[in-house]
C-alpha cells in the first residue's frame, strides 16, 4: 500500500473513532441534562412544539454537515481545511447526540414526519411555507435520514449531484468545493437556530442553539477568508 492512501485510511478511522466518540457523549448530555430542562412529568414538549422540531430537523441538517465534513478530513488536500472539517465533524456530532438524546427522553420521534420548519411560525402564527422536494437531500445517517415522500427542503443543504461531486472531487478542487457547500450550509441553518433560540422553551436546547449560533457564524467568516485565499467566491443562497 502507497503513503497516499495509508494516510487516507489512518484519517478515516480515526474520523470513524471520533464520530463514535462525539455521539455516544452528545447522547449521554443529552440524558444528564434531564433534570436542567424537565420540570416534571407534565413538562415534556409537545410533538409539534419549537423544541421538538428544532431537535429534529437541526439533527438532519447536522448529518449532511457531518457527512461533507468526513468526506473533506478524508481528501482535502489543506491540512487548514481538514482540521477545520474535524472540528465541525466532531462537535456537529456531538450536538447531534444530545438532540437525539433529548428526543429520546421526551419519547418523540427522531425525524419529523410531515416536512422540515413546521415548527417555526410567523407573527400571525402561521407556519413557514417552503417549496416541496421531490427528493430528500443525502443526510447519510439513520439517525437523521429524512422521512420517505416529498418533504420540504430546507435552506443550505447541498442536493444529490452537489454531494456526488464533493465525493468525486480531487486534489485542491476538494478544498474549495468544501468550504462553498459548508459555507452555505451554515448560513442556511441560521435561521433555524435563531428561532430556537428566541422561542423554545427547553433551557438547555436554548443554550445549545445560541452556541450553534456563535459557532457557526465564526467558522463562516474563517470560511469566507479561505475561499478568499484561494480566489474563489461563495455559492448563491438556495
Amino acid at each position: 500500500m502507497s503513503d497516499q492512501p495509508r494516510k487516507k485510511s489512518e484519517i478515516a478511522a480515526l474520523a470513524v473513532l471520533g464520530l463514535i466518540a462525539a455521539v455516544a457523549i452528545g447522547f449521554a448530555l443529552g440524558f444528564l441534562a434531564r433534570t436542567n430542562f424537565i420540570g416534571g412529568d407534565d413538562s415534556v414538549p409537545a410533538a409539534d412544539s419549537v423544541d421538538v422540531g428544532f431537535a429534529q430537523d437541526m439533527s438532519v441538517h447536522h448529518n449532511q454537515a457531518i457527512d461533507m465534513s468526513s468526506i473533506a478530513l478524508t481528501n482535502a488536500t489543506d491540512q487548514p481545511v481538514r482540521t477545520l472539517a474535524f472540528d465541525m465533524l466532531t462537535s456537529q456530532q456531538n450536538q447531534v447526540g444530545q438532540m437525539q438524546g433529548w428526543l429520546a427522553i421526551w419519547d418523540r420521534a427522531p425525524v419529523g414526519s410531515n416536512g422540515y420548519m413546521g415548527w417555526m411560525k410567523d407573527d400571525e402564527g402561521h407556519s413557514h411555507t417552503m417549496s416541496m422536494a421531490t427528493q430528500a437531500p443525502d443526510s447519510g445517517h439513520s439517525a437523521g435520514s429524512a422521512p420517505s415522500g416529498s418533504v420540504a427542503a430546507m435552506p443550505g443543504m447541498a442536493t444529490a449531484d452537489e454531494l456526488a461531486a464533493l465525493r468525486q472531487a480531487t486534489g485542491p478542487a476538494v478544498d474549495v468545493m468544501f468550504l462553498q457547500l459548508m459555507l452555505r450550509h451554515h448560513e442556511g441553518g441560521l435561521s433555524m437556530m435563531e428561532y430556537a433560540a428566541d422561542h423554545a422553551e427547553t433551557p438547555a436546547l436554548i443554550r445549545l442553539a445560541q452556541s450553534m449560533i456563535s459557532t457557526q457564524e465564526s467558522e463562516a467568516t474563517l470560511m469566507k477568508q479561505m475561499l478568499a485565499e484561494r480566489g474563489a467566491a461563495p455559492l448563491p443562497s438556495n
